[in-house]
C-alpha cells in the first residue's frame, strides 16, 4: 500500500487521484496492524479525492529520528571529509522539527548558510534490539521521503538540523513491499527548477539493512522511528521563496516544501566558517 496521513491524522492509501481512508485512528495504529500481522481492511466506496485533504506528515510523533551523516561517496567528495557513516555513526534530529508537505521551511538566521539534503528514509514497523543485518529489513513498515535541512558551520550535527520546520517528510509511506529493494532507488532532488541532486540508493556507503542493524545495536527502535539514510552530492544553498521538491521512485507523489525566512536574526552560535567546507554554490536560473 502507498499510505498517507492527511487532515487531523487520518489514515488512507492512494489509489490513482483518491484517498480510500483505512479504519485506524492513526498511522501508528495502521503500524501496529502490520506488526501484528494484519492491515485494516478499506472501505473502497469512501473514496476522497486526493486533492480535497491536507496531506501530513506520515508518522507525526516519532521517538527518534535517526539520521546517517556522509553515506554517499559522492558527497563525501564534495564535502571534502575523510570521515563518512563507517566513521561517524548516527546522529540524531528533534522530531520537533518534522514538516508536513506543502509547508514553509523556516530559516531562522540571515548570517548562515542552509542547504537542502534530500534523502530515503524508513519506518520501523515493530521494535528491534540488536538485530542481526540479515533480519533488519523484516522490521522495516515502509519508505518515504524526507529532507535533511542543514545548517552548514562547526556546531553538532543535532544541533545544525534540529530547528523546526527542518524535516520536511512524505508524503506517502510506502509500505516495504510495495516500495521493492530499498537498494534500487532513484532520488532526484530539484530547488526552485534546477535539478541538483540525482542519485540512486546502489551507492549508499551503507545500506538500509546495516543501518538498522547498526542502529538497533545502540538504541532500542521502536515502531513509528525514522531512520534517514543520507544525501548525496548536490547540496546547495537555499534563499526565501525557493520551492523544493523531492522525488524517489516508489513513493508516486513527491515531497514539495516551500522557503521563507520571516523572522530571521543574527547566529548567536560561533560556528560560522568551522567544520566541514560545503561546496560553491550552484549557478541559479535567470
Amino acid at each position: 500500500m502507498r499510505l498517507v496521513s492527511y487532515d487531523d491524522g487520518q489514515v488512507g492509501y492512494l489509489a490513482g487521484d483518491q484517498v480510500i481512508p483505512l479504519p485506524a485512528r492513526t498511522m501508528r495504529d495502521v503500524i501496529a496492524s502490520w506488526s501484528a500481522g494484519k492491515l485494516p481492511v478499506p472501505d473502497r466506496e469512501a473514496g476522497i479525492p486526493l486533492r480535497d485533504v491536507r496531506l501530513r506528515v506520515p508518522v507525526a510523533d516519532p521517538s527518534k529520528i535517526i539520521a546517517a551523516p556522509v553515506n554517499y561517496r559522492d558527497h563525501q567528495a564534495e564535502m571534502s571529509t575523510d570521515s563518512q557513516v563507517g566513521a561517524l555513526g548516527f546522529f540524531l534530529k528533534a522530531p520537533s522539527s518534522l514538516l508536513d508537505p506543502g509547508g514553509t521551511i523556516q530559516l531562522p538566521y540571515h548570517d548562515r548558510r542552509f542547504d537542502q539534503e534530500g534523502e530515503l528514509a524508513l519506518v520501523i514497523g515493530r521494535t528491534a534490539r540488536q538485530v542481526s543485518e540479515q533480519d533488519a529489513l523484516s522490521c522495516v513498515f515502509g519508505y518515504t521521503g524526507l529532507l535533511d535541512i542543514t545548517m552548514r558551520g562547526g556546531e553538532d550535527r543535532s544541533t545544525r538540523k534540529s530547528f523546526d520546520t527542518f524535516t520536511p517528510m512524505g508524503p506517502v509511506l510506502s509500505t516495504a513491499d510495495e516500495f521493492g529493494d530499498p537498494g534500487d532507488a532513484e532520488l532526484r532532488c530539484w530547488v526552485s527548477g534546477d535539478l541538483r541532486q540525482k542519485a540512486s540508493t546502489r551507492d549508499l556507503i551503507w545500506g538500509v539493512a546495516r543501518l538498522v542493524s547498526y542502529a538497533s545495536s545502540v538504541t532500542t527502535l521502536y515502531p513509528g522511528d525514522v531512520i534517514s539514510t543520507g544525501t548525496p552530492a548536490g547540496v546547495g544553498p537555499l534563499i526565501a521563496g525557493d520551492t523544493i521538491r523531492l522525488e524517489l521512485s516508489g513513493l508516486g507523489l513527491d515531497l514539495t516544501v516551500q522557503v521563507a525566512a520571516d523572522h530571521t536574526i543574527a547566529s548567536p552560535t560561533s560556528g560560522h566558517n568551522r567544520g566541514p567546507v560545503p561546496p560553491p554554490a550552484p549557478p541559479r536560473a535567470g
